[in-house]
């Protein structure tokens, strides 16, 4: 997390709401021979995180293990910032940005969990896609889905804190912050630059 007081919102609400809406992060835990860490789909409460991997992988083998303490990394919209674009002299480049930190214990969770946790996690990014009817697992045949599951392992992580960081130009003049916000969607450099825009142009509120 950024040490700028700035960039910081102690509003774990909006922090785990932003969270949720990505749905998408990186896990990690400390391995015995290093960082492990996996790209993960993941459906978050008020309390825990819930996601699965990839049977075969390094994670879930080091999770055979028992309960380890986690850091979910959650990215949201990003984007390069010159200096140009503030209509100011004296400045530098940098990167705005928007991420959240979950930390907590990560377990595997029973088998017979696996199934109600991916039609969960399914429903939820279904629901986002306009204009279609959500894909079930009903849809395959069940031997299929049986062979499937036998590949992945559910885990939920149990939230122990929450930090965010939300670098939108806010050590800046509000004409200049603005004004980057203006030239952030004008640009594609970056991921979500129409978010990342929106969210410089009210950062009092993020």
């Amino acid at each position: 997390m950024h040490p700028n007081p700035a960039y910081r919102d102690d509003d774990q609400a909006r922090a785990l709401m932003a969270a949720r809406e990505r749905g998408f992060g990186v896990v990690t835990v400390a391995g015995p021979d290093g960082v492990l860490a996996s790209h993960v789909p993941f459906s978050l409460d008020a309390t825990t995180v819930d996601l699965h991997l990839s049977r075969g992988g390094a994670l879930a083998r080091h999770m055979r293990n028992g309960p380890a303490e986690a850091l979910l990394i959650v990215s949201g919209p990003d984007a390069y910032i010159t200096p140009e674009w503030y209509g100011i002299e004296d400045q530098f480049p940098t990167w705005n940005y928007v991420a959240v930190h979950l930390r907590g214990e990560l377990r595997v969770l029973p088998d017979e969990e696996l199934r109600p946790l991916l039609e969960k996690l399914t429903a939820e990014h279904e629901a986002r896609l306009p204009g279609k009817s959500p894909w079930t697992m009903d849809k395959v045949a069940p031997e299929i889905v049986a062979r499937m599951m036998r590949q992945i392992v559910p885990l939920r992580m149990t939230i122990a804190s929450v930090e965010a960081t939300y670098k939108l130009g806010q050590n800046k003049p509000d004409a200049a912050r603005l004004s980057a916000a203006d030239a952030v969607a004008a640009s594609d450099y970056g991921h979500d630059t129409a978010l990342l825009a929106r969210l410089m142009r009210e950062p009092a509120q993020h």
